[in-house]
């Protein structure tokens, strides 16, 4: 049998690159479709902001002429400018369980990279650390949250068998929020004292002046991951685009921002889970998916908190265990019963130790690779 590597350049082509996941997990009930316009966005094959400045070139791999597996080789040329180094990413990846194939979609993505002179490769991100990011390794019982990854049991096996290597685990936490509501004494000692010594003033996000709301807390974003491992800042176009599309997911009880002496300093932003509801309606918001997808928002009973952002001169300070102690009162009257904190960086300890001092539990781990050839050339670049 022999197998072909074909760079994604058709309509016909996106076809078959988007409907390969639909044919590899079909009957896997842990698995969730990709919102389908979201995905052909990630995957420019519709305008997104996030290629205004990078490039990706996706690859299908066909056996015998049928679609196998599947890569994109992306240039983030933020990364680059950020870290001054000629690395690239791969992402999107999906193929049989064939080393031959996964080893033939590598080697397509690191020769499209070489010729834009990088050797040095990490992923995957689908695009970017700021999207779905991280090849899950444990926790393969349970369906993913809302806009984090899945993929087979297998894929570890050929991404290390081509060569790569871990250089990032990325984590996923479990909690009850009944269980949350009880601090630890320790815990709520550095709550009682933050509030004690810098008076914050807490509140729900306002969606009478949404756009707004969100561009803030993208600035805080931005602004309190800047030493964060392998962090890119959002740019204003895609900080705009994501607004525009969380409009209509956003819950204001499942957000907090903290002001202090009228100025915003931090931000919780919680979504509501709704990857059951997505998995129903198979990807396809339209022409009635969306109605579904938000109907009732109050029987979904889990959020993804998916991000606690302080401005790094009021972190270590305890001001993001202050806005959770907001969240967890509006959270249950919403009817909120667990939550997922995702993800977290294995290098992150203070967020580690503090979420496993508050009762949460690690149920999920997500790992970053780097693949680097052993010829001396490409220390020289990297």
């Amino acid at each position: 049998m022999s197998i072909t590597v074909e760079p994604v350049v058709s309509r016909r082509l996106q076809k078959q690159f988007t409907q390969l996941a639909w044919d590899l997990y079909r009957g896997d009930p842990c698995w969730v479709p990709p919102l389908r316009q979201n995905q052909r966005e990630l995957l420019n094959f519709d305008p997104d902001p996030f290629y205004v400045k990078n490039e990706i070139q996706c690859f299908l791999a066909l056996k015998d002429g049928k679609p196998v597996g599947r890569v994109a080789a992306i240039i983030n040329n933020g990364h680059i400018e950020r870290y001054k180094e000629r690395r690239g990413f791969f992402g999107f990846f999906e193929s049989i369980n064939d080393q031959e194939v996964a080893n033939a979609l590598f080697d397509a993505a690191r020769a499209w990279l070489k010729e834009h002179d990088i050797l040095l490769v990490r992923g995957p991100t689908n695009p970017s650390l700021n999207h779905e990011c991280g090849l899950l390794i444990e926790g393969f019982d349970s369906m993913p949250t809302f806009m984090m990854s899945y993929n087979a049991p297998y894929y570890a096996d050929l991404i290390e068998g081509y060569g790569f290597r871990k250089v990032e685990d990325l984590y996923a936490f479990w909690g009850d929020l009944a269980m949350l509501e009880s601090l630890d004494p320790k815990l709520k000692f550095i709550v009682d004292e933050a509030k004690r010594r810098f008076q914050p003033v807490l509140r729900p996000i306002n969606k009478s002046r949404f756009a707004e709301e969100v561009r803030m807390f993208l600035d805080i974003y931005n602004k309190s991951l800047v030493a964060t491992w392998g962090f890119v800042p959002l740019s204003d176009a895609e900080v705009d685009h994501m607004a525009k599309g969380l409009k209509q997911l956003v819950v204001p009880e499942l957000t907090t921002i903290c002001e202090i002496e009228g100025k915003p300093v931090g931000a919780v932003f919680g979504l509501l889970d709704y990857n059951p509801r997505i998995k129903k309606i198979d990807g396809r918001l339209f022409p009635f998916g969306f109605l579904r997808l938000l109907w009732n928002r109050k029987k979904i009973h889990r959020v993804r908190l998916m991000s606690t952002n302080i401005l790094p001169e009021f972190q270590r300070w305890g001001i993001g265990l202050v806005l959770l102690e907001r969240l967890i009162p509006d959270s249950l009257k919403f009817g909120i019963q667990e939550a997922e904190f995702s993800w977290v960086l294995e290098s992150n300890h203070l967020s580690r130790a503090t979420l496993e001092r508050g009762g949460a539990k690690k149920v999920k781990s997500f790992r970053i690779y780097d693949y680097a050839p052993t010829e001396p050339a490409a220390a020289e670049k990297g």
